[in-house]
């Protein structure tokens, strides 16, 4: 009966990865698969869908950071919420 069942130590010790940490992304992509869920706006949620709209989000908000922190640069700032406003109102980039 040896070599039968899981293994002790080596494969049954397996730290569980995040579907984020798959994806390498930084925005919780099981927070927006809840969050689809439970808005109704779909009988059901594909497993592409949320990895997808986390990496829009990610990508949209590193943009906008990215574009207001040179405004604030520029402007010798070192906040940039008041420009997160003005920025993105008039950019093409976004566009708005």
């Amino acid at each position: 009966m040896e070599g039968r069942g899981k293994a002790i130590g080596s494969a049954a010790a397996k730290k569980a990865t995040s579907k984020r940490s798959k994806a390498g992304l930084q925005f919780p992509v099981g927070r927006i698969t809840r969050f689809l869920k439970a808005g109704k706006y779909a009988k059901r949620v594909g497993v592409g869908a949320p990895v997808y709209l986390a990496a829009v989000l990610e990508c949209l908000v590193a943009e906008v950071l990215e574009l207001t922190g040179n405004d604030a640069c520029d402007n010798k700032k070192t906040r940039i919420v008041p420009h997160i406003s003005c920025r993105t109102r008039w950019c093409s980039v976004l566009g708005f």
